[in-house]
């Protein structure tokens, strides 16, 4: 499993190792030991799953208010999407920065969003599938959001608005 630093302190992507043969492949897609050497110390207390049926769909950019931020884990079973990272950590030097990335089900990347980060992502293939791990519980009264077409973010979504 490899862990590649982005442009945006703490966001990892994870390069699970796929080991595969005639019959399909194994892949380890979290080993605690590893991701604690590579992130630091996290506790998951959730897996989330969601599909959407149409390419091009946009769920986010969410996020938790303190003290009920949330990490999330993030990987793609079925089909593909742009998964988009962005830093709303106050005082931080990429402040309104972000990140993108392809995860697939064929790729089997994953991204570490870390608290501190809106997230969102867009189908790229009808009926995609994502699993999340997440480190806190949903929590209405500190869920937010940003608006995904905002222009101060500059984000390069492959839809029409």
């Amino acid at each position: 499993m490899q862990f590649e630093r982005s442009s945006l302190d703490g966001l990892f992507l994870v390069v699970p190792r796929r080991h595969g043969d005639a019959r399909g492949y194994f892949v380890e897609t979290f080993r605690e030991d590893l991701f604690t050497a590579a992130v630091g110390s996290v506790h998951f207390v959730q897996d989330n799953q969601s599909m959407s049926a149409e390419v091009g769909t946009v769920r986010g950019l969410h996020f938790q208010l303190n003290p009920r931020a949330q990490g999330k884990l993030v990987r793609c079973l079925v089909g593909a999407i742009l998964d988009v990272a962005v830093d709303i950590r106050r005082g931080s030097p990429t402040y309104g920065q972000h990140v993108k990335v392809e995860l697939s089900a064929d790729n089997g990347q994953q991204l570490w969003v870390p608290p501190g980060f809106a997230h969102g992502f867009c189908t790229l293939e009808p009926n995609t599938v994502i699993a999340y791990k997440v480190t806190d519980y949903y929590s209405p009264e500190h869920d937010r959001g940003l608006r995904w077409n905002d222009p101060a973010l500059g984000i390069d979504w492959p839809v029409a608005e």
